[in-house]
């Protein structure tokens, strides 16, 4: 992702406002007035962000919960932002009466990239944290079955949980498990270098 130059800081309202605006294929995530750019997604990161989609889609069918993906965005009102996760679930009646945000999710999925991994396990992982009723923070790697879970414990810590190989992964705030080969179905893992040759 990367900052708008040339753009004069907007308010909430009028960025909501504005990315109504844009064309339906682009996306911008806002932090306390400034605007990014969301780049477009590699095949991996595509596939294991509807593969998770599909799974928790199928798993909170005909509960109280609702999921997304990529295209909702998440409010977080403390921070004076808005990001668009690749998959949210909110189980909070409140979230209904938003149309284009959530504010109270319980669980965001992050598949990571290499222009956002850092951001995604740093700065943006601290706002997130500020969700009070957010339960767990999953970050996954698209180019090798690594799944790793932050969960929020019964004294407010966060906690990792991390997942591997053949784990089966579990997500306690949805009550869910899959294995690995679930989340990664379809997805062509990079070839490892040989004799120390370095990919490009």
């Amino acid at each position: 992702m990367s900052l708008l130059k040339n753009m004069e800081i907007l308010t909430p309202q009028d960025y909501l406002a504005w990315e109504k605006d844009q064309p339906s294929d682009v996306k911008h995530e806002y932090v306390n007035g400034d605007i990014y750019a969301m780049a477009g997604a590699k095949d991996a990161h595509v596939t294991v962000s509807g593969n998770l989609f599909a799974l928790l889609r199928n798993h909170v069918r005909g509960s109280s919960c609702r999921v997304y993906m990529a295209d909702m965005k998440v409010h977080v009102e403390t921070a004076n932002a808005f990001f668009y996760p690749d998959v949210v679930i909110t189980c909070d009646e409140r979230d209904r009466q938003y149309d284009y945000y959530k504010k109270h999710p319980s669980l965001i999925i992050e598949v990571l990239s290499e222009s956002t991994s850092a951001y995604d396990r740093g700065r943006k992982f601290a706002m997130y944290r500020q969700l009070a009723e957010l339960k767990e923070y999953v970050i996954i790697d698209p180019d090798m079955m690594s799944v790793d879970c932050f969960r929020r414990d019964a004294t407010d810590h966060w906690v990792l949980h991390p997942f591997v190989e053949q784990d089966r992964v579990e997500l306690t705030s949805v009550d869910f498990s899959t294995n690995m080969e679930a989340i990664y179905e379809d997805v062509a893992f990079p070839e490892a270098p040989e004799n120390g040759e370095q990919i490009n």
